[in-house]
């Protein structure tokens, strides 16, 4: 036998699974109970002091989820991982195994929507502030932006729509130095393209309803402890993870858990009580997917690239936003952290405004109009009147979300009929097909629902390489 580590694929199929020594199935069982069965009173008891580790509750912890968390810890090189009901719920119970009253985050200004309205409206009113840094490059401004009770930096491996790819050991190095960790959502790399963990990242999550899925079939989230922060360098900063618990018969998490206390409290602490539990059958189906996630993620970037690389060639089109292009600005960090590819989720803007965006989503056919990321099935959306309609103009034209931006989440299809799609949509705008009245941004946002109505933006300072 070698003691070299399996390559992604084989780990992908097999990494952390357990024989059924009861009956021998090679693939696990769907654990679909509510609760477990103890042999006597004094098994319940252990169980519930955290001396025996099997289970007890569902929403406390499953096998079938826990068979999900092993496979992805390993892929993300974490230590451990905890399953959740779907991304938003992976950072919420990330940011609040941090986070109390009156701390700080420093986060990109360039992610996801619903995250940006949980940090400033749902954290904000548990008085938790944050500041956004306007060019996440600029590792000056994330310096900058750090404050006496900053407890962590946020960002995203590849954000939505733009695909402007984050210096993660740059960041993670400024963090690192103002004695906090760098929180990572690597959902639209997922752990085949990057592995944060290896470039300084101490917390990864993930929506896992998307690529890791790739059917989008069901909802999931996951929370990855790098497993490397050291809790105990600044015990003061920390203090529900290195002082005594009472639960915990008088030691702290970091005395029960070490390195891994962060996630020791967020499954025992945050999930249980908060209760964002999956129902071990969409466990199952995440499964599934996380067999198949590097041979899908490969044809997802390679189809992305084609398709980027036609419409930059299109004279209706101003600009093109994927860091494998060599016109991209973020092209020299796709190289140097993405060498497998630079995702398959991004935009690109039509000369032409909102009437060519819509003209050209209204005219495709294999391209699926829908709200969701990572699927097999190729998807487009006009983020300006869907998940962007809660921002102003002003706001949107400086996050580079213009009237004419087109998103495309990229799937598996045949690259010659997606381009037969695209040469639909574009044949379209040329004609200057008609298009119906747009409705006021208002009136989407009221139709869309959360996604399209994020916070205000009254309390938040943008930062930018100048300072605050």
């Amino acid at each position: 036998m070698t003691d070299e580590r399996p390559g992604f694929a084989t780990e992908q199929v097999h990494g952390g699974f357990l024989p059924d020594t009861a009956h021998g199935a090679r693939v696990p069982a769907i654990h679909m109970s509510s609760g477990f069965l103890f042999e006597d009173a004094a098994q319940a008891r252990d169980r519930f002091a955290g001396t025996d580790d099997g289970y007890t509750y569902t929403r406390l912890g499953n096998p079938t989820n826990a068979d999900v968390e092993r496979r992805i810890a390993l892929l993300e090189r974490g230590a451990d991982a905890l399953l959740v009901s779907s991304g938003q719920a992976a950072a919420t119970v990330a940011f609040l195994g941090l986070l109390a009253a009156g701390d700080h985050v420093v986060s990109a200004a360039s992610i996801y929507e619903g995250t940006r309205g949980l940090l400033l409206q749902n954290l904000g009113r548990l008085g938790i502030h944050v500041d956004f840094v306007t060019d996440a490059r600029d590792l000056d401004a994330w310096a900058a932006a750090v404050r006496p009770e900053t407890k962590l930096f946020f960002a995203e491996t590849i954000p939505n729509p733009k695909n402007d790819v984050l210096d993660i050991a740059g960041v993670a190095e400024v963090a690192h130095r103002a004695g906090v960790p760098l929180v990572v959502d690597n959902t639209l790399a997922t752990p085949y393209l990057v592995q944060p963990v290896e470039h300084g990242a101490d917390v990864v999550v993930h929506s896992a309803s998307k690529f890791l899925s790739g059917h989008g079939s069901g909802l999931g989230g996951v929370v990855v402890d790098g497993g490397r922060f050291d809790w105990t360098a600044t015990p003061e900063r920390w203090p529900h993870l290195t002082q005594p618990d009472r639960a915990l018969g008088g030691a702290s998490y970091v005395d029960r858990a070490g390195t891994g206390a962060f996630l020791a409290y967020a499954r025992d602490v945050v999930a249980s009580r908060i209760g964002p539990t999956p129902s071990p059958f969409n466990a199952f189906l995440l499964r599934q997917g996380i067999e198949t996630l590097s041979l899908r993620v490969e044809r997802h970037v390679a189809n992305a690239l084609t398709v980027a690389t036609w419409l930059e060639a299109q004279p209706e089109v101003t600009s093109v936003d994927h860091a494998g292009l060599a016109s991209s600005p973020y092209h020299d960090l796709a190289r140097r952290y993405l060498p497998r590819g630079a995702g398959s989720v991004f935009a690109f803007t039509f000369a032409g405004g909102e009437p060519a965006a819509h003209a050209f989503i209204d005219a495709v056919e294999l391209f699926s109009r829908m709200t969701h990321l990572g699927d097999v099935r190729s998807l487009v959306l006009h983020p300006a009147t869907t998940t962007h309609a809660g921002r102003t103009a002003a706001e949107r034209a400086a996050l580079g979300i213009g009237d004419g931006l087109v998103r495309l989440s990229i799937g598996i299809e045949d690259v010659a009929d997606l381009l037969r799609d695209l040469e639909r949509g574009f044949a379209a705008v040329r004609a200057g097909a008609s298009v119906a009245p747009v409705p006021s941004v208002a009136s989407v946002a009221s139709v869309v629902g959360r996604e399209a109505r994020p916070a205000p933006v009254t309390s938040v300072t943008v930062l930018d390489g100048a300072g605050r």
